[in-house]
């Protein structure tokens, strides 16, 4: 595998916990940064992302939040080889259904770690109708849903993000859904593939050295990873992506459509 072309993303809004978990990150291919600390995250994140890395060559797209710790990160080139082999065009966990507190729609994943072949997407970005996509029809997707630990709402739209999702399997792009269990702490959860661990996922990133359980609970996991004797990984080897403008622009934008209710309601 030619490493040039695979790279790895993250939305950051917590640089404290990025600096350690980024130090158990996939080695060998670029890695970028959106900063997140201003609100930009999920679908304005992907957006975002696109309009940056097209033309830079990347075939392969790793994203992954600060929250993931990973286990094993060479298997993220073992999951890259098998989407290869068999065509497939996203990889990540559904966003309802396989983790307790996660309720929400089986059809899609959740953003927190994917793999994305970024070339056939890029080939076929459409932002227009991409967005057009946040809606479900009833029994349209042939995902066999029996067999899901926890509940989940096949008819959710909770996530803005998830019109990414749907309008890739609108255009017939084929999904590798892993699997994952509930970690001991109950919140956090452990991501396997071919019953494989791969990494876990702490969630409330945002509380990482705010909350005290978050911050502990967090702590104990990179703890046993070694993370934290360990130094903090440097940003200089990070290509940084800050939209300046985007806190004002959601301002500017929710102030309107307030004014629009008001004159037209």
């Amino acid at each position: 595998m030619d490493k040039q072309k695979v790279a790895i993303l993250s939305t950051v809004a917590n640089f404290d916990l990025y600096k350690k978990s980024s130090t158990l990150f996939p080695k060998d291919i670029q890695r970028y940064v959106i900063n997140g600390t201003n609100g930009m995250h999920g679908l304005h994140s992907i957006t975002y992302m696109m309009s940056k890395l097209k033309g830079k060559g990347i075939e392969w797209l790793v994203m992954a939040d600060e929250d993931v710790i990973f286990t094993d990160a060479n298997q993220v080139f073992s999951i890259i080889e098998d989407m290869e082999t068999n065509h497939l065009t996203v990889c990540g966990v559904r966003d309802g259904g396989v983790i307790l507190h996660r309720k929400e729609n089986p059809y899609a994943i959740n953003t927190f770690f994917s793999v994305l072949n970024f070339k056939e997407v890029e080939s076929i970005w459409n932002e227009k109708e991409m967005l057009a996509n946040q809606f479900i029809n009833v029994g349209e997707f042939p995902d066999s849903l029996a067999k899901l630990p926890y509940e989940y709402n096949e008819h959710s739209v909770y996530e803005p993000y998830y019109c990414f999702y749907f309008w890739l399997r609108r255009k017939g792009k084929q999904f590798l859904f892993l699997d994952t269990k509930m970690s001991t702490d109950g919140i956090a959860n452990i991501v396997y593939y071919k019953e494989k661990e791969v990494l876990c996922h702490t969630w409330y990133a945002r509380s990482y050295g705010i909350n005290q359980k978050h911050t502990g609970r967090i702590n104990e996991i990179l703890n046993a990873r070694g993370v934290l004797d360990a130094s903090s990984s440097s940003l200089s080897d990070v290509i940084l992506y800050k939209k300046t403008t985007f806190a004002l622009e959601q301002k500017i934008k929710k102030y309107y459509k307030k004014v629009c209710r008001k004159l037209f309601k």
